[in-house]
């Protein structure tokens, strides 16, 4: 299985982005960590980004705030799936991480999800590499059902508070 690059751009952005890795640990994707810089490492980003291939890595999901350059600099320099996470925080409370990220322009894509959507970028890649892993799209389908059957339990119960009123 091809691994997940996890990207931050400051060690500010860990307790958010530790959901991802915990999100790919419960699909049990191997990853790596890294804090890595557009703008005070770029060389060693881009490097990073350029052998991540080499590397074995599959999906590469990078997280930044205010000026959110790191997911399109590494989108840049490699031509694996990028997913951006904006970062909450900054004059615009996150805002101009979100914009920076998904305006990227033609044939540099980057996959976007919310503000500090750390789990949902961890999703979507485990989505991207179950393209060719059957037995992680099964987890996939499996996490779902899970899903399904916890809103229908609280479905039930709020139909037993209202009825017993």
């Amino acid at each position: 299985m091809k691994k997940v690059a996890v990207i931050m751009g400051s060690d500010s952005d860990w307790p958010v982005v530790k959901a991802a890795c915990r999100q790919l640990e419960d699909f049990g994707i191997p990853y790596e960590a890294h804090i890595l810089s557009a703008h005070r490492t770029p060389v060693q980003a881009a490097q990073f980004a350029k052998n991540a291939r080499a590397s074995g890595f599959g999906v590469l999901i990078c997280a930044a705030g205010m000026a959110a350059h790191l997911a399109g600099a590494f989108a840049g320099n490699c031509t694996l799936p990028v997913v951006g996470i904006p970062m909450k925080g900054g004059a615009m409370d996150g805002l101009d991480a979100l914009l920076a990220t998904v305006q990227m322009p033609g044939g540099i894509p980057v996959a976007t999800v919310a503000i500090n959507g750390a789990k949902n970028a961890a999703v979507l890649a485990a989505q991207i590499l179950a393209v060719s892993d059957d037995a992680l799209a099964a987890r996939l389908d499996a996490a779902r059902s899970a899903m399904a059957a916890q809103i229908a339990e609280k479905e039930e119960k709020l139909q037993a508070e209202l009825k017993n009123g």
